[in-house]
């Protein structure tokens, strides 16, 4: 679960008030967090999963693991460019990720698409609260880089979902 720190904030000429840039360093710390926590469960799988459509959804895995680490740098730099200091050790991810642990004995395709699923929803959510946050404090290109990456998060789990999701095939006639 994620642990409260005190925001440091180095000097620079950034139009965002001290307050602000504050608040908004502590929201990308959080997002920082749960962006390279994703990357490594996005990896996770990737290595060992096992079983039906094995090569796609490896692929895929890997994919959504290269979209992952663009987060984690777009945040970083967007936390930095604030006066922030980005917390992007291993160790301050698994600190303060929004996400949960990831199992460790997952080997299935469907197990990964789901667990993986979860954390994607999870943090969808967490990213439309903090666009919401971002908004309100006033600062437009934190808001707009996390609905970007809110964006790519939904596209993912769209992904991930559709492997699982059960189609109505009903209206079909039948001959």
């Amino acid at each position: 679960m994620a642990t409260k720190r005190q925001a440091t904030l180095h000097p620079t000429k950034h139009p965002l008030s001290e307050n602000t840039r504050g608040a908004m360093v502590e929201l990308l710390q959080a997002h920082l967090a749960t962006a390279l926590d994703l990357t490594y469960q996005t990896k996770q799988a990737h290595w060992n999963v096992k079983g039906m459509n094995f090569i796609a959804v490896h692929k895929l895995f890997d994919e959504l693991h290269e979209e992952a680490e663009e987060f984690v740098d777009s945040i970083a730099e967007r936390l930095t460019a604030i006066g922030g200091q980005a917390h992007g050790t291993v160790h301050a991810a698994a600190e303060n990720s929004l996400l949960d642990a990831y199992p460790l004995d997952l080997v299935d395709t469907e197990g990964h698409l789901r667990r993986l699923s979860d954390s994607y929803a999870k943090w969808s959510a967490a990213l439309m609260k903090g666009v919401e946050e971002a908004g309100e404090a006033g600062d437009d290109l934190t808001e707009d880089l996390l609905t970007e990456v809110g964006r790519g998060i939904d596209e993912g789990l769209y992904f991930l979902e559709s492997h699982f999701q059960v189609v109505d095939t009903s209206y079909r006639k039948q001959d």
